[in-house]
């Protein structure tokens, strides 16, 4: 049993006054622990604790068979290319590399959102409108980003992108690792 004393309940020793002795008030504090922890317990177990927050990433299928990929066709109106180059360098372009779309010749940027962030929505708005315009416009028609890293971009760049995109709400992208010659050009461009 848990108690609390108080005081000692006598007089002074060797004092002439002969006084009755006192018995010692008692507190059971047994009631209150067990109150306290039944209410530790209560806000243990109800306690939403936080959760790590990710990002979706969906990775292709696995595939066995020696089956070449299909060509998609994409309308380049709507698709933007980031490439990635060591040293925090980074450059875009709208549509093709061969034949830009206007005003998305290939561009240095620099991440944030002054800088990569600012293009992003610019773009992100002038596609929605164009795929409005477009008879079979359905939900989900936007832009499609496609994000090339060198080999020597860093992945806290990577990851930079991908914040971007979440930012931007990019309805579609996708880290390509093949970076054809014409770009190569770019990234060795970008590096020196």
């Amino acid at each position: 049993m848990a108690e609390l004393n108080t005081g000692d309940g006598g007089g002074k020793k060797g004092s002439k006054k002969v006084r009755s002795k006192k018995s010692n008030s008692k507190v059971d504090l047994t009631a209150m622990v067990d109150l306290a922890f039944l209410l530790i317990t209560f806000f243990m177990l109800t306690t939403s604790l936080s959760k790590p927050q990710s990002m979706d990433l969906g990775l292709p299928d696995k595939e066995d068979k020696k089956t070449p990929p299909k060509d998609i066709k994409v309308d380049q109106k709507r698709t933007m290319t980031i490439i990635m180059g060591k040293d925090n360098k980074i450059k875009w372009f709208h549509g093709l590399l061969e034949a830009p779309e206007t005003g998305g010749k290939p561009t240095d940027a620099v991440y944030g959102k002054n800088g990569l962030r600012k293009e992003i929505l610019k773009r992100v708005v002038s596609v929605n409108e164009y795929c409005k315009l477009k008879p079979n416009y359905k939900k989900g028609d936007g832009l499609i980003v496609i994000i090339k890293p060198s080999k020597k971009s860093t992945y806290r760049n990577l990851v930079d992108v991908l914040d971007e995109m979440a930012i931007c709400k990019v309805p579609t992208y996708a880290i390509v690792n093949e970076i054809t010659p014409d770009e190569q050009k770019l990234v060795d461009e970008m590096n020196k």
